[in-house]
């Protein structure tokens, strides 16, 4: 069977030529691989909604040799959870200022900024999105932050925008589609 890569159509040149120098991604995650709303139980502990398209998105980008880290305001251990069964090491929490993780990550990976995307919603993403090779937004980002982005995204947050973005880079990268990853010979 043939899979075809997603239609990126919508991707500028200047995104496209840009995606295909990208080794790791970097996700926030309040507004990009949730939907923004914060669930609190009787505890008083979050609870949040993860979209499984976007785990075998951060999967796909691991086998497709591109990194998957997150760097998030918020320190959730639900987040932890979901994250690290995925195979997500480059886990920094409670980063309200995230340059100090961003260029931990870009150390810790042997990379440049210019070969980091970047998903955000919100100003909170200002800093990374000014910096990387690829700044991304999901599609109901606040304004400020599209205004910076060089791909604003056709999925909301929590509604596989990650998967998007790595199907994306594979197009751009003229890798196989995402499905061929899936598919084992017996």
């Amino acid at each position: 069977m043939e899979f075809k890569h997603r239609d990126i159509a919508y991707v500028s040149e200047d995104a496209r030529r840009r995606a295909k120098k990208i080794k790791f991604i970097v996700l926030d995650i309040d507004g990009v691989c949730t939907n923004g709303q914060l669930y609190m139980n009787s505890l008083g502990e979050t609870v949040k909604t993860f979209h499984v398209h976007d785990g075998i998105g951060i999967k796909t980008a691991f086998m497709a040799d591109i990194g998957v880290g997150i760097i998030t305001g918020r320190q959730d251990k639900c987040v932890e959870a979901r994250m690290r069964p995925l195979g997500v090491t480059e886990y920094y929490a409670g980063y309200y200022s995230k340059l100090e993780p961003l260029s931990l990550i870009a150390k810790n990976q042997h990379i440049s900024y210019e070969e980091m995307a970047y998903l955000g919603d919100d100003i909170i993403d200002l800093d990374p999105l000014l910096r990387v090779g690829l700044p991304c937004v999901v599609a109901n980002a606040c304004q400020d932050v599209k205004g910076v982005a060089s791909i604003i995204l056709q999925a909301k947050g929590g509604e596989g925008a990650v998967r998007e973005l790595v199907e994306i880079l594979l197009a751009c990268q003229e890798k196989q589609p995402a499905p061929s990853f899936w598919i084992h010979e017996e």
